[in-house]
């Protein structure tokens, strides 16, 4: 007899409450194993593979590809005894609870192992003990015979990638009305709209207009940057710097053996500069709490970062405690791993400062919004060759400008000039880091 489990989206530890559907690694009739990635979802801040807790075969996808569900709901059944035979569940449950909702697998506190009661005549399935109470167990579901039959127009939408039910959509074409015995590509989503490969689809909608909903990182994003504008009293403040001998020194690294396998950037130097600083202002490492200001210790440095998703701030963990070398690695790699939409949600989440770029994108300098939860954030903008006196001489030299927006709950005018000021010291000559 079959024993049906239904997993329902958890929680991946971020206290979100939706997130999108963006691939599907199985199909009803598969057989898994545990710890099988069957599901792909965007949350508010990252794209998080989900693992299936348990081995069996799937009979029913509750969620479409682009399709938002709710933290709680179902988003896939099993049955995890096809064969009929009754045997300890040995694989965790899919959820556990912690202040009420649920968590991914992996995530939270340990829950203890449940074996199956015994069977007695054709009693109704028995949920895992941890599962959530909100989740009902669905009635037996009918599976197609074969995969294929899952691909006959009319039936189950079928397996096809996000770019290619992109596609569909924007041609106007039903994915049930195609017939395969595979993935649906993008020829045969054109050969349906009778579209020759290399014409693109229409993007406008209506009159030179398109319009995209407003959901995951964007949505996210938004609300952050209202509720931060609004809530904390923002102030900004500026400094120009001649950033000449640290483009020097960051020549000569280039060619220092100890730094030929990294990449240093001036957003390195930048990052250990407010790490020095920070030490020098702690109040600009605070937070404000209500009744009280929390001041933190170590610096969680958070990089603003440009994806195909939307802006991400990923944090470096414990900054203040790397090297320039080792700052320079952590760097790289969380922009590698932004970029490519891999960064796991706890690098989302608990930062203390965070430096934004600008000037990659050639832009001199701007008035940053403060992320929630911090104090503080430093605009790094583009370096150029501009005339700067120098001994009372006009030389071209190496300029930027920084700007730093900061809580003036937390900080004070003295305070925040005081920070930018050091920064900028450090950046205009490095040599000052040993004095910090």
């Amino acid at each position: 007899m079959p024993d049906f489990k239904v997993f329902p989206l958890p929680d991946t530890a971020e206290g979100l409450v939706d997130a999108e559907i963006l691939t599907w690694h199985v199909k009803p009739g598969d057989e898994v194993t545990v710890n099988q990635i069957i599901v792909e979802i965007e949350t508010a801040k990252a794209a998080v593979e989900l693992p299936c807790p348990w081995a069996g075969v799937v009979t029913e996808l509750h969620a479409q590809t682009g399709q938002t569900v709710n933290v709680g709901e179902p988003i896939v059944t099993i049955d995890v005894d096809p064969g009929g035979t009754a045997a300890p569940a040995a694989a965790p449950a899919p959820a556990a609870e912690s202040n009420g909702q649920a968590m991914l697998v992996g995530y939270g506190p340990k829950t203890a192992t449940t074996k199956r009661r015994p069977r007695k005549g054709a009693a109704a399935p028995v949920a895992a003990a941890t599962a959530r109470p909100a989740v009902v167990e669905p009635e037996p579901i009918a599976v197609p015979d074969s995969p294929a039959a899952l691909l006959e127009p009319g039936g189950l939408v079928p397996l096809a990638k996000p770019p290619v039910r992109k596609l569909a959509k924007d041609l106007g074409v039903d994915l049930r009305s195609l017939a395969g015995t595979g993935v649906i590509t993008r020829e045969d989503v054109r050969r349906a709209a009778e579209v020759p490969a290399d014409v693109s689809p229409p993007a406008a909608v209506g009159d030179g207009e398109r319009r995209m909903p407003v959901k995951g990182v964007r949505k996210m994003t938004a609300q952050a940057m209202v509720d931060s504008a609004f809530t904390a009293p923002h102030v900004t403040e500026f400094l120009t710097v001649d950033v000449t001998p640290m483009m020097e020194l960051r020549a000569r690294l280039k060619t220092h053996p100890a730094f030929r396998d990294v990449k240093i950037t001036p957003l390195t130097f930048a990052a250990k500069a407010v790490c020095l600083a920070a030490k020098r202002t702690p109040d600009i490492n605070a937070v404000w709490a209500g009744t009280e200001i929390v001041y933190k210790d170590y610096v969680h440095l958070g990089i603003a970062a440009a994806t195909p998703r939307g802006l991400i701030v990923p944090k470096v963990r414990n900054a203040e405690s790397l090297s320039l070398h080792d700052l320079a690695v952590a760097l790289e790699q969380l922009t590698l791993t932004a970029r490519d939409g891999k960064a796991p949600p706890a690098d989302m989440v608990n930062g203390t400062f965070t430096i934004t770029n600008v000037g990659v994108f050639g832009v001199d300098t701007g008035t940053p919004i403060i992320n929630p939860g911090e104090s503080a954030i430093l605009a790094l903008g583009a370096i150029k060759d501009m005339p700067w006196v120098v001994d009372g001489e006009i030389k071209v030299r190496k300029v930027c400008q920084l700007s730093l927006s900061f809580d003036h709950r937390v900080v004070d005018g003295q305070q925040g000039s005081q920070f930018l000021a050091d920064v900028g010291a450090i950046m205009s000559d490095p040599a000052m880091a040993i004095t910090y």
